[in-house]
């Protein structure tokens, strides 16, 4: 058989069915990153840099700066799309939207370029994105370790999910790398832990974990949300797969539910066919909104960085305070770690009132700026207790064996000014020590 070099669009040679390459059987076959609009990813050293300009392209017909939404579900068949199927990378073709659409490749190319990846797909939620790359890496009968301190959603995938699927999960503590290595069992498949936990804030060991999937042969996922690619590259580290939640900080705006799965290219593109089948992609509409959003990521974690250090340092000298989580803080137990691994610590801070649940519900109805609400990462301060929200599923026991104590309050400090948020939780606990004092008289 004769061979060529020759190669269709941006993924591969031609099939056993095309003349030319059986690339089925040539151990020299390569990816190329993408499937992006143009040959290669810039490189450029800032990250504000790549947040504005990676993916984003002028409109060649109306010479609009910054991508259209195109609002079509499907696209011209011509013999190139036809060929692609035929031949095995419709991934890199405009077919039907689901498989692709320009909104998402723009997207993904900037999502990429900010995580390092080669690779990356948008989803229409983060669980549909944390689902789908758990499972298209997981055979009949796999088994998955991992962090015990998860949000509520993976919780209920590994626990409620996997063993329909005759799947399992063992969850243990995310310091105990002992426990972690005893939990592997002969069919596990992967290690799937959060790089910051949700609530509490543990600071993950990822080069740590990596050393142990080697040793066992296992892949890596990592739920970056909390760490966001400007805090953490968890790819850099040797980290297979990185998710996120981009509903939180990678948009930013609290108007979008959306995820990301972003790795090499050989991997994602064994995550795209499952994506196909379950069906959550993202449409062209919300791909512009995080598009949108990710313009102003860099700047955004500054902020949220700089006022909650600040607000985390004033509640950490407050009476009526009994406890506070945040990395940057060196009362922290990972905060030697967090000052090893993370460029930015987030926006997150966690602490405990005194006084339990009923004295936290209070707290939360005197605050004037942080908005009642779940989810986190907008540029508005959002406030909830794990106990009636993102941990409301566990019962008391689990949350106490988490670390989740009664009066434990999730804060997602906005971008708001330091002083403003301070001045305001100097009242609101200032109103409850009043009350204290009254009762007690």
């Amino acid at each position: 058989m004769t061979t060529s070099n020759t190669t269709r669009g941006d993924a591969s040679s031609q099939s056993p069915l095309s003349p030319g390459i059986n690339w089925l059987s040539d151990l020299k076959r390569s990816r190329k990153p993408g499937p992006f609009f143009g040959e290669a990813q810039h490189t450029w050293s800032g990250a504000s840099t790549c947040a504005v300009h990676a993916g984003s392209s002028d409109d060649p017909r109306t010479g609009a700066v910054g991508t259209p939404i195109y609002q079509s579900s499907t696209f011209l068949l011509e013999d190139d799309q036809y060929n692609s199927i035929h031949d095995g990378y419709a991934r890199d073709r405009f077919i039907y939207a689901r498989y692709g659409n320009p909104s998402q490749w723009a997207v993904q190319q900037k999502l990429a370029a900010l995580e390092g990846a080669e690779s990356a797909i948008v989803f229409s939620s983060g669980m549909a994105a944390i689902t789908t790359a758990v499972l298209s890496f997981m055979d009949k009968g796999a088994h998955v370790v991992a962090s015990k301190e998860l949000y509520g959603g993976t919780y209920n995938l590994f626990n409620q999910e996997l063993p329909s699927l005759d799947m399992s999960a063992t969850l243990v503590d995310p310091r105990d790398f002992d426990a972690i290595e005893a939990a592997i069992q002969p069919n596990t498949q992967i290690l799937y832990f959060e790089a910051i936990t949700n609530p509490l804030l543990t600071v993950v060991d990822i080069p740590k974990i990596v050393e142990i999937a080697k040793k066992h042969r296992l892949r890596v996922i990592i739920d970056a949300t909390f760490a966001t690619p400007i805090g953490l590259r968890c790819l850099e580290l040797g980290v297979d797969i990185v998710v996120h939640s981009a509903s939180k900080y990678l948009n930013g705006h609290s108007d979008l539910i959306a995820g990301v799965v972003l790795g090499s290219r050989k991997l994602i593109d064994q995550v795209w066919p499952r994506m196909l089948t379950y069906g959550g992609s993202l449409d062209p509409h919300a791909c512009f909104l995080l598009e949108r959003g990710l313009k102003t990521l860099a700047i955004r974690m500054q902020a949220h960085q700089d006022s909650a250090f600040a607000l985390a340092t004033y509640l950490e000298q407050h009476p009526a305070i009994e406890k506070v989580f945040y990395p940057l803080l060196p009362s922290h137990p990972d905060h030697a770690l967090a000052q090893r691994l993370l460029d930015n610590a987030t926006g997150n801070v966690t602490f405990v009132v005194k006084g339990g649940d009923g004295a936290a519900l209070a707290l939360l109805k005197a605050l004037r700026l942080p908005k009642q609400a779940t989810s986190l990462g907008g540029v508005e301060s959002l406030i909830s207790l794990p106990f009636n929200s993102s941990q409301a599923g566990f019962t008391h026991q689990q949350r106490v064996d988490m670390g989740i104590l009664p009066g434990t309050v999730r804060l997602s400090v906005g971008i708001e000014d330091a002083t403003d948020l301070i001045a305001d939780f100097k009242q609101a606990l200032g109103q409850m020590t009043d009350k204290t004092e009254t009762t007690h008289a």
